[in-house]
C-alpha cells in the first residue's frame, strides 16, 4: 500500500474567505503567484479572486500548488471546536495544496496533503506536543488507524450517516462522522483536529509520527476504527451504545486501570455509586503540570473533566428544551434514566413534563438537549430538588463523569499511562482489546 494523499476540508459554506501565500506557488498549474494576501468570493457558479480591491481572475475552481519546500499558506477565520463550548476562530497555516471550489454558491477551502504530514498536524492539534513521548506515539497510531479505516469504508461504499428511530414518543438518534462529498475528512473535532502547521512547535510530535510511520491497529485483517475522546471518566463505553447497533470486538467497555474490572455500570445503583465517587483510574488525575503538557490552551479551561456538576433551574431547563428540541414540555416533572451503557452513560433519557413525555437517545442527542453546546458526557446521575410544591422540582442537579463519548482511547488516561512509564504498545492494547499492530505501508 502506498501512502495516500487526502483532502481535508478547512472551510465550508462561506461566501468569502481570505488567505495568504508564503513563498512560491503555481495557480491552476501555470500562473506564478505573488507572496501576498488574497480574498475569494462567489459570483454565480464562478469564484472571484481578489487582490486588495481588484478582481484578478474568475474561475470555477482554483488550485494553488507550492513550488518550494518552505512554501505554505495561511487561512483566516478558521472556526475550531464547532458547536462545542470552546468554539473560536483563528488564523491557521498549512502546507501542501490549497483547493478552492464553489458548490451551490458557497466556498469550500480544501488542503491536499500526504497522510503522514496530516498526522504531524493532528498529533500537535489534538494534544500538546509536550505530552509524554510514548503517548504521542500511541496517538499517532490511533489517528492513522482511524483515518485509514474511514478511507477504506468510503472506498468500499460503506456510508457514514446520521441515523435515527423516531415516533411520537421518542427519538433515538446517533451521529457518526459525516460523509463529506468534496473532501475526505473535515479539520475539526467531528473528524480529527487538524490545524496545519499552526500548532507544531516541538519536534517530539514530528518524531512520534515518523517513528510509527505506516503502523496501524488491525482486527481480523482490517484497519481498526480507533475512536477516542478526552476522558472516559474511569470506564470506557461500547461502540453500539453510542453509534450503530454493531458490536465491535476491539471497542468494548474497560475499566481504566490495570486492575480487575468493576461490575459494569448499566444499572442505576452501580452507575450512581461509581459516578458519585472518586475511583482510582488513569484518567483521574489532578496533576496540573502533567495536564499542561497534555491539553492545549483552550482545553485547559476544562478542569472538572473526571467528575463534574451542573445545576439547572426549572425555567432554564424548560426554555433550553424548547430551544434545542422544539418541544413545549410545560413544567418538567422528572428526568428519568431508562437505559445505561456499560460505562454508566445514559442511552435513553425520558423527559416527563406536565404537557408531554418524550424519550431521547443516544448519548450525543442527550448531551445536546441538556446544554447550550454539548454536555461533557451522558454519564450522569440526576437529583430533583423540590421547593414548596412537592410534585414539581425547582431545579435539577446533574453529577457526571468524563468528557466525551468514552469509546476506545481515553486521551488523558493514555497520557497518564505514558507518564508512569508505560510503552505505546501497552497503552494501545489496554484500550483496544483484541487488536494487533501492523505496518501497512
Amino acid at each position: 500500500m502506498k501512502q495516500p494523499i487526502i483532502k481535508v476540508g478547512i472551510i465550508s459554506n462561506q461566501h468569502s474567505a481570505k488567505f495568504f501565500l508564503h513563498g512560491s506557488f503555481l495557480m491552476n498549474e501555470n500562473q506564478k503567484m505573488n507572496d501576498i494576501g488574497y480574498t475569494v468570493t462567489v459570483k454565480g457558479d464562478l469564484i472571484c479572486l481578489h487582490q486588495e480591491e481588484n478582481i484578478i481572475d474568475e474561475q470555477k475552481e482554483f488550485i494553488f500548488k507550492p513550488k518550494g519546500k518552505k512554501s505554505n499558506f495561511d487561512i483566516e477565520n478558521v472556526v475550531i471546536g464547532i458547536d462545542f463550548h470552546w468554539e473560536q476562530k483563528e488564523k491557521e497555516t498549512f502546507e501542501g495544496n490549497l483547493l478552492i471550489i464553489n458548490r451551490d454558491g458557497k466556498l469550500i477551502l480544501i488542503n491536499e496533503i500526504e497522510v503522514e504530514k496530516y498526522l504531524q498536524s493532528v498529533i500537535s492539534s489534538e494534544m500538546n506536543s509536550e505530552s509524554p513521548y510514548e503517548y504521542l506515539k500511541a496517538h499517532s497510531i490511533i489517528s492513522r488507524s482511524w483515518l485509514l479505516s474511514q478511507l477504506d469504508e468510503t472506498k468500499n461504499g460503506e456510508s457514514k450517516k446520521h441515523d435515527f428511530i423516531q415516533t411520537e414518543k421518542e427519538i433515538i438518534k446517533w451521529y457518526d462522522r459525516e460523509d463529506h462529498e468534496h473532501f475526505d475528512v473535515c479539520a475539526d473535532d467531528h473528524c480529527q483536529r487538524y490545524q496545519g502547521i499552526t500548532k507544531i512547535h516541538d519536534n517530539k510530535a514530528l518524531a512520534a509520527v515518523k517513528e510509527t510511520f505506516g503502523i496501524v491497529l488491525t482486527y481480523e485483517g482490517k484497519v481498526c476504527d480507533t475512536r477516542y475522546s478526552k476522558c472516559c471518566g474511569g470506564f470506557s463505553e461500547e461502540f453500539q451504545n453510542v453509534w450503530q447497533n454493531n458490536e465491535i470486538q476491539y471497542l468494548i467497555s474497560i475499566y481504566d486501570l490495570d486492575a480487575p474490572a468493576f461490575l459494569t455500570l448499566d444499572t442505576e445503583e452501580r452507575a450512581s455509586e461509581f459516578i458519585n465517587s472518586q475511583p482510582e483510574a488513569y484518567c483521574n488525575t489532578n496533576d496540573s503540570e502533567l495536564l499542561k503538557t497534555i491539553l492545549l490552551d483552550y482545553d485547559q479551561t476544562t478542569v472538572d473533566f473526571f467528575r463534574w456538576k451542573l445545576e439547572m433551574k426549572q425555567l432554564g431547563l424548560v426554555t433550553l428544551l424548547k430551544l434545542k428540541m422544539g418541544i413545549d414540555f410545560g413544567e418538567i416533572i422528572e428526568l428519568k434514566s431508562l437505559e445505561r451503557g456499560k460505562s454508566g452513560r445514559i442511552k435513553k433519557l425520558k423527559i416527563i413534563g406536565s404537557k408531554k413525555e418524550f424519550t431521547i437517545g443516544k448519548e450525543l442527542e442527550i448531551r445536546r438537549a441538556l446544554s447550550e453546546k454539548h454536555l461533557y458526557s451522558s454519564a450522569f446521575t440526576i437529583e430533583h430538588v423540590y421547593g414548596e410544591n412537592p410534585n414539581v422540582p425547582i431545579k435539577f442537579i446533574l453529577r457526571g463523569a468524563g468528557w466525551g463519548h468514552g469509546v476506545g482511547f481515553c486521551q488523558i488516561g493514555g497520557a497518564v499511562m505514558a507518564s508512569k512509564g508505560k510503552k505505546f504498545e501497552e497503552i494501545l492494547y489496554h484500550y483496544f482489546k483484541n487488536s494487533k499492530l501492523e505496518t501497512v505501508y
